[in-house]
């Protein structure tokens, strides 16, 4: 079957989708009384994508793999404690961004009301990592020690420069010449020329970094 340029063909098709025809739903988003204790904020609704009902998400990191591997996002407005969800119809990668639609969001309009939103999914509903490929949820928290087994501090964050990711380890600064005490922070690049070993279920990561750097 040879498809026209102008079809889209999503690159997942969530099982929604293949009860949803003829069916409309109340609303877009449902409200929920539990949520998953493994939730991850893995970006936000930036704005609406085309007339149709879809949307489109920032990542906050990578390309928003595990959105896409995902039939069921949670929803959160910044600094609210409630949490909403909605089944994903289809999604797909789209320049750096996810675009997606949600079961009952049908025009442009019911997709603009969700502009702002923070997306969530649980980190069970993440696809397996590759051989020397690690979610920055798992590192979150790691222990990080140098060659010489000095502890250089603990992950925090993560930033990405455009050429590789970078490792913010935080660490406690001594007073020194009446400067009271601080918590500082290591900037360490990930990639294997620093990174020697990561073991994700110790939650520890062994560095070429020296305390003075």
């Amino acid at each position: 079957m040879v498809r026209s340029a102008r079809e889209r063909v999503p690159l997942k098709i969530g099982a929604e989708a293949r009860r949803a025809s003829g069916m409309r739903a109340e609303q877009v988003l449902a409200p929920v009384t539990e949520v998953p204790d493994d939730l991850v904020e893995l970006g936000y609704i930036g704005d609406a994508y085309g007339i149709r009902g879809w949307i489109k998400v920032q990542p906050h990191t990578g390309k928003g793999e595990s959105l896409l591997s995902a039939e069921c996002w949670y929803f959160r407005r910044p600094g609210a404690p409630e949490y909403t969800k909605a089944n994903v119809l289809y999604s797909r990668a789209h320049s750096g961004t996810v675009v997606a639609q949600l079961r009952g969001s049908e025009n442009r309009t019911a997709a603009e009301a969700l502009k702002g939103l923070q997306v969530w999914v649980p980190r069970s509903a993440f696809p397996s990592a590759g051989e020397d490929e690690f979610y920055w949820v798992d590192l979150i928290g790691a222990q990080v020690t140098n060659l010489q087994d000095e502890l250089l501090g603990k992950v925090v964050g993560l930033l990405d420069n455009g050429v590789h990711t970078v490792l913010r380890v935080a660490y406690d600064e001594p007073a020194v010449d009446g400067k009271p005490a601080k918590t500082a922070e290591r900037l360490i690049p990930f990639v294997g020329q620093y990174i020697q070993t990561v073991d994700v279920e110790a939650g520890r990561i062994v560095a070429d970094w020296g305390l003075d750097y």
